[in-house]
């Protein structure tokens, strides 16, 4: 320990606070709250027999420190919380991408509010919830939404009602016509749908519908009816839980992959959602201390905070976190262990899911390693290789009758595609006339021809037969490459020729090696046909043009470069096509009259 540490350690108050552990580069690794910073902090510094491996290896990185002090340690608590957030630092327990859990924001601040998601939360005056970790069932959740209510949904509201007012998906308040009481009275209703109040939404709808019937507005009386039942039907599939309020029951599990923490949110007394959270920096902590940390960054964050929150076991800062919980929300929050009844039953049901969670992705990544490198394993078998062929590269080639040739190289490493390394290549030497072996001594040529020996993969793969594969050899080995191997892979029946052997290679069906292989030709294929039809398409757009009075080559280009598409020149008034660098008034004119003409030719508007 360093003279300026010794000297800091002395100086240390006996108040609540924040202290921040820095290494010698003055990065922050944690962020730790105390009730007495002075005993927490030298605590660190003593003997280390009953430090933990990671607050050892921590300790042993600390350069520095500082101390913030504060009047309460629920004000140390809520800083912690910030600082956590803001430098995420190396040694604390923290919730995995936290920053990309999405929320659905309601727009209050606005005249006529929309309802749509987001990743950010701002202090503008709307209505966050969330967050939520399954964004494809919230993105059902806004479609349904979209269906009971018709919001707005556009950022800036026009002169006239657009498609979604006609297809009776939104009142169009950019008319002027839609009541600002009655638009958001429908608001004050998705709110409580969000909020998982669908009693209290289906009161709410009736109270309105029969309203609008006793003032004789039919229509709208319709409207709220149809509301009501598509409402009816969604809380029929929602089951009672407990007998009422606003719970949250948290249940924890772990396994060699780490920690799962699963919450249920029950709302009125009913489940409305789950969602599962993974924390990082797990391995050594108690369940205690994970538990704590998960409900401080979880809470922290949260859009909202229930009456209760059901634990599977006691916190020793329970009454810490209720009195920053009841800050957050205005009103008394309950940390509860419950020991039986329903309480306890959605706890243990909490606690299973995050056990099954866990187990799945457990199987999932065993499923995933078999397909990846146990396939790479199986097919360096197969193949009588020396080493698995962890790094592979593919090559395909692809024309129609000889135009536009174009050759791919794909690559594969651990059994997973590496888009980066992929490669293209136009063939010069093929061009107009259908040559698949010239091709491929060609884009080998270019790829091996000076390509140094510690840079070569550890499988070539050739998308074609012995013809194919000859080609290949021919270029690789002359270019002083004798130990890589090479195979070719035929386009019939997935049979693999080796380089000398007499007869090819089949491997056996369902085998994950002959899947490897499989993918990895497809995806040489995709690529290469994509290339080719991007250069076709651009050969179609030149032989268009050429058609027209005044339009050459440089014209040519700088229409492509401007507009990117055929269509958006077709589309373009005469204004718009004079103004494209190297283009004038008569050989704009000459382009929209002869698409002009094209489409009277076709009957069109």
């Amino acid at each position: 320990m360093t003279e300026l540490l010794e000297e800091k350690l002395k100086l240390l108050p006996d108040s609540p606070g924040v202290y921040i552990m820095k290494d010698d580069q003055g990065k922050i690794i944690y962020v730790g709250k105390a009730i007495v910073l002075k005993n927490r902090v030298r605590q660190y510094f003593r003997s280390s027999k009953g430090h933990t491996p990671k607050v050892r290896a921590m300790v042993a990185r600390i350069a520095d420190f500082e101390t913030i002090m504060t009047a309460s340690e629920v004000e140390a608590l809520i800083l912690e919380c910030n600082l956590i957030k803001k430098h995420r630092p190396r040694y604390n327990i923290s919730l995995k991408d936290d920053k990309s859990y999405p929320y659905v924001k309601v727009t209050l601040q606005e005249e006529y509010p929309r309802v749509f998601l987001t990743r950010r939360i701002l202090k503008d005056g709307a209505r966050y919830f969330g967050p939520y970790t399954n964004v494809t069932a919230i993105h059902e959740s806004l479609k349904l939404l979209r269906r009971l209510f018709p919001l707005r949904s556009c950022k800036q509201m026009g002169e006239r009602p657009c498609l979604e007012h006609h297809i009776k998906r939104c009142l169009a308040p950019c008319t002027g016509k839609v009541d600002r009481s009655e638009y958001r009275a429908m608001i004050r209703a998705v709110c409580l749908f969000l909020e998982g109040r669908t009693e209290d939404t289906e009161k709410d709808l009736e109270a309105r519908m029969q309203e609008a019937a006793d003032s004789f507005r039919f229509e709208m009386a319709a409207r709220l009816r149809d509301q009501l039942m598509a409402v009816r039907k969604v809380a029929e599939k929602q089951n009672i839980v407990t007998g009422s309020g606003d719970q949250d029951a948290v249940g924890m599990a772990r396994s060699e992959l780490g920690v799962c923490v699963q919450i249920f949110c029950i709302r009125g007394g009913k489940m409305t959602g789950r969602e599962h959270f993974l924390l990082r920096g797990s391995e050594e902590e108690t369940n205690e201390a994970l538990l704590t940390a998960f409900l401080q960054q979880y809470y922290h964050q949260a859009a909202f905070v229930p009456r209760e929150v059901l634990l599977p076991f006691p916190l020793a800062e329970a009454f810490l976190l209720e009195d920053w919980l009841a800050g957050r929300k205005g009103s008394r929050v309950q940390i509860l262990v419950p020991q039986k009844g329903t309480k306890r039953d959605v706890v243990r049901m909490a606690e299973g899911n995050a056990e099954k969670y866990l187990s799945d992705e457990a199987a999932r990544l065993r499923q995933s390693n078999e397909q990846t490198l146990g396939a790479v394993e199986e097919l360096g078998r197969c193949l009588g290789l020396l080493k698995p062929p962890n790094r592979m590269e593919c090559f395909d080639i692809s024309h129609i009758q000889g135009s536009e040739t174009v050759a791919s190289m794909v690559v594969f490493e651990g059994g997973i595609p590496k888009k980066s390394d992929y490669r293209r290549f136009k063939i010069q030497s093929a061009e107009g006339k259908p040559d698949d072996f010239k091709s491929m001594r060609e884009v080998t040529k270019r790829r091996y021809g000076k390509l140094e020996e510690k840079e070569l993969p550890d499988l070539i793969v050739i998308d074609g037969g012995m013809g194919q594969l000859s080609s290949a050899l021919e270029i690789i080995r002359g270019a002083g490459h004798a130990d890589v191997p090479v195979v070719g892979l035929a386009k019939q029946f997935e049979l693999i020729f080796v380089e000398g052997a007499s007869e090819p290679v089949e491997l056996p069906r369902n085998s994950q090696a002959l899947y490897l292989i499989q993918r990895i030709r497809d995806e040489a294929h995709r690529f290469a046909i994509t290339y080719h039809r991007r250069l076709r398409g651009k050969r179609n757009l030149v032989s268009v043009l050429d058609h027209i009075v005044g339009i050459g080559p440089k014209r040519r280009k700088a229409l492509w470069s401007h507009f990117g598409n055929l269509g958006k020149i077709k589309e373009a008034t005469v204004e718009e096509l004079a103004v494209v660098p190297g283009m004038n008034l008569p050989a704009a004119e000459a382009v929209y009259h002869f698409f002009l003409a094209q489409r009277g030719m076709r009957g069109e508007e």
